[in-house]
C-alpha cells in the first residue's frame, strides 16, 4: 500500500472515495491515514493529478531488520500533469507537453517538451497574439512561469489560454547564464550553435529551468531528452486561436471533441505515432512551397501505387507506439510486455522497408534511410524473454529456459523441490494411514502438513505443532524444514535472477534510443503521407498546385468536413477565384442556411490542406501561399470577463484588422451584427475599407446580411459581390447552395424561422411587419451616412442605396386627409370610387 497521512489523507480520501482511517496519536489527537494499492496505485494518481495536485512517491529503501524501528524512506519521483506518463492515461494521438515561460519587455521565450515522447522545443516570439496563437497549438499540461510574471498584473490575460496546471518557480532558475550551464551539462555539448539556440537568450532561460525541473521531479538523468529542436513561427501559417476554433480543426464548437473537425476526417492513421505527427501538421501549415511539394510528391507516390500503399497501412497496423515504448524503456518504467511490443514492431518495420525500392520520392526516400536496421535488439529481445510475458517484472516468469545457465540450476533447484513435495505428501499418508493430510504453502508460515481435527490422534511423534486453524492443525518436520529453506531460497534467487537479467536488457535497449526515435519520427510521418493519399483516394481528392503567387483558385470546391456528414445527401460544390487585383473583397450576401458560411469555410480548411501538404477537396486548386488565415465567426460571449457578445466579436475583428499582412486570408462572418442596425452597418462598412486601403493585397471574404454594403462594389475596384442562389416556389424557397455573381436583396429570416417550427402567428405577423418596414425602410440620402469629408474613395456617379418616391401627390394627400372614425361603410365606399377615378384619369 501507498499510504498518506494527516490533511493530505483528509483531501485524499475525498477525491479518491476511499476510507479514512487512523494510526497513532499527534498532539494528543489520532493521525488521520488512507492508503491505496501499490499494484493500482497508476489509477488513484491519475484522478489526483486531473484534481490539480502533485503525488510525491515515497519508496523504503530498506528491508526491515529486527530491533530496527525506522526503514530508512526517500522520495523517489514527484508526479504533476506535466510529468505523468502512466500509458493508461495519456491520449496516444495527443502529446503530453510541459512548458516553461519567461517573459521580458514583452518579449517572450518558450520551451516545452514531452518526457513520454522525448520532443523538446524552443522558440521565441516578440508579440502577445502570436504567443497566444502558439500557446493553443502547445495546449501544454503545465506551465512553468517566473514568480514576478506571476504577480504581474499582465498574467491576467493568460487565463483564457490553455496554460495547464501553473506551477511557480525562483526567478534564477530562468536566469540566461544558469540555464545555458544546465543545458551544456545535460548535453555535453561546448555551445548552443547546433541546437540553433544562438541568440535565442529567453528561451534558454526558460529551457534550462525546465530541464532542471524534470529532473528535480522525475529523479532520473533524463536520458531520453538527447536534443533540442528550436524553430521560427515564420516557418509557418500562423492561425490565430478564434481561428482554430471557428474553423473547427481540431475540436468542434459544441462538446470540444475532435467530432465533425478537420482532424477527424483526415485522420486514418495507423499508429500513435502519425495522430501526433498528423495534429501537429494541422496546426502548423508549411509556407515553403519546396517543402510542401516534396510532401505531395510522396501523397501522390502512394497514390499511384495503390498496391504498396495498401501493404504500408497494413504493416503500420501492426506497429505500436515506439517513441513512448522507446522512452520508457530509456526511462527504466518499461515491462516485459513493452519490449516484446517493441521487438515486434522493429521486426514488422524491417519487413516494411524492404517493400520500398529505388526511384521513390526523394522525401521518402530520406524517411526510409532513416528506419534503422534493429536485427539486433530483436535477436536479444527473442532469446531472453518469453513470447507472452506477465506485466510484472519482480514476480519471475519473464527469461526463456536457455538463456542462462544459473537460472536454469536455481529454476530446477525450486522445481525439484515441489517434486519432493508431492512425493512427501503421499509418502506421509502411506506412513499415517491419514487419506485427508496434505502438504501446503503460506507466504506467511511457509511449508506445512495439514492433518484435521479427527485424525490428531493418528499424527507421528516427529511432528512438530505450527500453526492451529478451527478445524485442523498444521505441523512441520525437520525434513520438510530443510526442504524449505532450499525451495523458498531458490524460488527467491530466481526471481531476484530474472530481475537482474530483465533490467540488463532493458538498459542494454535503452543505449540505442537515438537510432529508436529516430525510426520512430520516420514512421510517423510515413503514417501520415500514406494517410493523405489513403484519404484522397476514399474522398476523390486532387493534387493541389502551390506557388508563390497572389491568386487562389479552386474549380468544384467542396468542404471537407460537410460532405462527410451529410452522407446520402450530395455536396454541391463551388468555384471560388480571389486575387490581390480585380477580385480581392468578396461580400456575399445571402439567405441563411444558403450556404454563405460554409463556402467562406472551405475556402480556408481548402488552403490549409494544401499547405499541410494535402491533396484538396476539389476538381482543380491553384493555391498562392498563405501566411495566415483570420476568422471571424459566430457570437459567443465571456461574462466571466464582463465581455458581451458583441465585445468579443470587435476584439476578434480589431485582432485581424491590426495583424493582418498583403497575404492574409480574412473571413469575415457578420461582423456588426451584435449591435444596433446603424452601428453595425456602419462598423461592417468602416472595416471593408480599411481592408481595402491599409492591408493592400489581404484577400477577403465577407459574408453579411447587410445588403447596404454590396454598394461598395461600385466605388472601389476589387471588391465583388456574390450571393448564394436560392428558387423561389409557390411561396417556399429551395437552396440551391450554388454562389453566383451578383447581390441578393433577400434574407429569407422569416422562411428559416418557419422551417424552425416558430408558431404559425409568429411567422404571419413577422412577414406584415417586414413589408412595413421595406415600404418604409431609409428616408433621405443613405450614402451620405458612409461618405467622408474628404473621401479618398473613386470618384464615380451611383445612385442612393434606396430610391425614395414619397411625392406628395394629390390622391396620397386625400387620403391622409380621410377622419376613418367618422366614416361610414357607404361614405368609405364612395370614397373608394371617387380616388379610383381620379387615378384612372391620371393615368390615362
Amino acid at each position: 500500500f501507498y499510504e498518506m497521512f494527516f490533511d493530505d489523507a483528509v483531501k485524499a480520501t475525498k477525491i479518491l472515495h476511499i476510507t479514512l482511517t487512523a494510526r497513532g496519536n499527534s498532539g494528543g489527537k489520532k493521525i488521520p491515514m488512507c492508503g491505496v494499492p501499490y499494484h493500482a496505485a497508476d489509477n488513484y494518481i491519475a484522478r489526483l493529478i486531473r484534481s490539480g495536485n502533485k503525488v510525491a512517491i515515497c519508496e523504503q529503501m530498506e528491508a526491515p531488520s529486527a530491533g530496527k524501528k525506522i526503514v530508512k524512506r526517500e522520495i523517489t519521483k514527484i508526479i504533476t500533469p506535466g510529468t505523468f506518463i502512466a500509458d493508461d492515461f495519456l491520449d496516444n494521438a495527443v502529446n503530453n507537453y510541459i512548458l516553461s515561460l519567461n517573459v521580458s519587455d514583452k518579449k517572450f521565450g518558450l520551451a516545452y517538451a514531452d518526457i513520454s515522447t522525448g520532443e523538446f522545443h524552443v522558440t521565441e516570439l516578440d508579440s502577445r497574439e502570436s504567443l497566444f496563437a502558439e500557446l493553443y497549438k502547445i495546449s501544454s499540461a503545465e506551465c512553468l512561469i517566473p514568480e514576478s510574471f506571476s504577480k504581474d498584473k499582465i498574467f491576467n490575460q493568460f487565463k483564457d489560454v490553455n496554460l495547464g496546471a501553473i506551477t511557480v518557480n525562483d526567478d534564477w532558475m530562468f536566469d540566461y547564464e544558469l540555464s545555458l550551464k544546465e543545458i551544456k551539462n545535460h548535453f555535453l555539448v561546448q555551445n548552443l550553435d547546433g541546437f540553433g539556440c544562438t541568440d535565442l537568450n529567453l528561451a534558454v532561460g526558460a529551457a534550462g529551468a525546465l530541464i532542471r525541473y524534470i529532473k528535480h521531479t522525475q529523479k532520473s538523468p533524463l536520458n531520453n531528452i538527447h536534443s533540442i529542436s528550436s524553430y521560427k513561427i515564420s516557418q509557418f501559417m500562423t492561425l490565430d486561436d478564434s481561428s482554430y476554433r471557428h474553423l473547427e480543426l481540431l475540436q468542434n464548437q459544441d462538446d470540444l471533441s475532435s467530432r465533425g473537425t478537420l482532424l477527424e476526417i483526415l485522420d486514418m492513421t495507423r499508429t500513435s505515432m502519425g495522430k501526433r505527427r498528423l495534429k501537429k501538421w494541422i496546426l502548423n501549415p508549411l509556407l515553403n512551397v519546396n517543402k510542401i511539394e516534396e510532401r505531395l510528391k510522396a501523397v501522390q507516390f502512394f497514390y499511384d501505387n495503390r498496391r504498396l500503399l495498401e501493404e504500408t497501412r497494413e504493416f503500420l497496423s501492426n506497429v505500436y507506439d515506439i517513441e513512448r515504448l522507446s522512452n520508457k524503456i530509456s526511462m527504466a518504467t518499461a515491462n516485459a510486455r513493452d519490449i516484446v511490443s517493441l521487438a515486434g514492431s522493429l521486426k514488422t518495420i524491417e519487413e516494411l522497408k524492404a517493400k520500398f525500392e529505388k526511384h521513390i520520392p526523394d522525401i521518402l526516400e530520406k524517411l526510409v534511410l532513416k528506419l534503422d536496421n534493429f536485427a539486433d535488439i530483436v535477436e536479444w529481445v527473442e532469446k531472453c524473454l518469453i513470447e507472452t510475458p506477465p506485466n510484472t517484472i519482480k514476480e519471475g516468469g519473464l527469461i526463456r529456459q536457455g538463456y542462462n545457465c544459473e537460472l536454469d540450476e536455481v529454476k530446477a533447484v525450486a522445481l525439484n523441490g515441489k517434486d519432493w513435495l508431492i512425493d512427501l505428501q503421499k509418502k506421509e499418508i502411506e506412513k499415517t494411514g491419514i487419506s485427508s493430510l496434505k502438504v501446503g504453502f503460506n507466504r506467511v508460515f511457509g511449508y506445512y502438513i495439514e492433518v484435521t481435527n479427527a485424525k490428531l490422534n493418528a499424527v507421528p511423534g516427529n511432528y512438530i505443532r505450527k500453526q492451529t486453524l478451527t478445524n485442523a492443525e498444521r505441523f512441520i518436520t525437520p525434513e520438510l524444514k530443510e526442504w524449505e529453506s532450499k525451495i523458498i531460497g531458490a524460488e527467491e534467487r530466481a526471481k531476484n535472477l530474472e530481475y537482474e537479467i530483465f533490467c540488463e536488457l532493458r538498459n542494454k535497449i535503452g543505449s540505442e534510443i537515438k537510432r529508436l526515435k529516430e525510426t520512430a519520427t520516420a514512421i510517423a510521418e510515413i503514417d501520415v503521407l500514406s494517410c493523405l493519399a489513403e484519404n484522397a483516394i476514399i474522398s476523390g481528392y486532387s493534387r493541389p498546385v502551390l506557388n508563390d503567387g497572389n491568386k487562389i483558385s479552386i474549380i468544384q470546391g467542396r468542404h471537407p468536413v460537410l460532405e462527410k456528414v451529410l452522407k446520402h445527401k450530395e455536396f454541391v460544390p463551388n468555384d471560388i477565384s480571389i486575387d490581390t487585383d480585380d477580385n480581392r473583397i468578396f461580400i456575399i450576401t445571402g439567405s441563411n442556411m444558403a450556404g454563405k458560411s460554409t463556402f467562406i469555410r472551405q475556402t480556408a480548411l481548402i488552403v490549409i490542406m494544401a499547405q499541410i501538404g494535402s491533396f484538396v477537396p476539389a476538381q482543380k486548386a491553384e493555391i498562392g501561399i498563405i501566411d495566415r488565415i483570420f476568422t471571424r465567426v459566430g457570437a459567443s460571449d465571456r461574462l466571466y470577463k464582463g465581455m458581451s457578445t458583441f465585445m468579443v466579436e470587435m476584439l476578434e475583428t480589431a485582432n485581424i484588422l491590426n495583424n493582418a499582412t498583403d497575404k492574409s486570408l480574412i473571413i469575415l462572418d457578420e461582423v456588426g451584427r451584435g449591435t444596433s442596425t446603424f452601428d453595425g452597418v456602419s462598423i461592417a462598412w468602416a472595416v471593408v475599407e480599411y481592408i481595402y486601403r491599409k492591408l493592400l493585397g489581404a484577400k477577403a471574404l465577407f459574408a453579411t446580411h447587410y445588403h447596404e454594403l454590396t454598394e461598395l462594389s461600385q466605388i472601389m475596384r476589387g471588391v465583388k459581390n456574390f450571393h448564394l442562389a436560392v428558387q423561389e416556389w409557390n411561396d417556399e424557397i429551395v437552396f440551391l447552395y450554388k454562389i453566383k455573381e451578383g447581390s441578393s436583396d433577400e434574407s429569407f429570416g422569416i422562411h428559416v424561422a418557419k422551417l424552425a417550427g416558430m408558431p404559425q402567428f409568429v411567422v404571419k405577423r413577422a412577414r406584415e411587419i417586414l413589408n412595413n418596414l421595406q415600404k418604409d425602410s431609409f428616408m433621405g440620402n443613405i450614402r451620405l451616412r458612409f461618405s467622408e469629408k474628404e473621401s479618398h474613395l473613386e470618384k464615380v456617379s451611383q445612385l442612393d442605396f434606396f430610391e425614395t418616391s414619397k411625392n406628395d401627390h394629390p390622391v396620397l394627400k386625400k387620403i391622409l386627409d380621410i377622419d376613418v372614425n367618422s366614416l361610414t361603410p357607404l361614405d368609405a365606399l364612395k370614397k373608394i370610387a371617387e380616388l379610383k377615378t381620379e387615378l384612372k384619369e391620371e393615368t390615362g
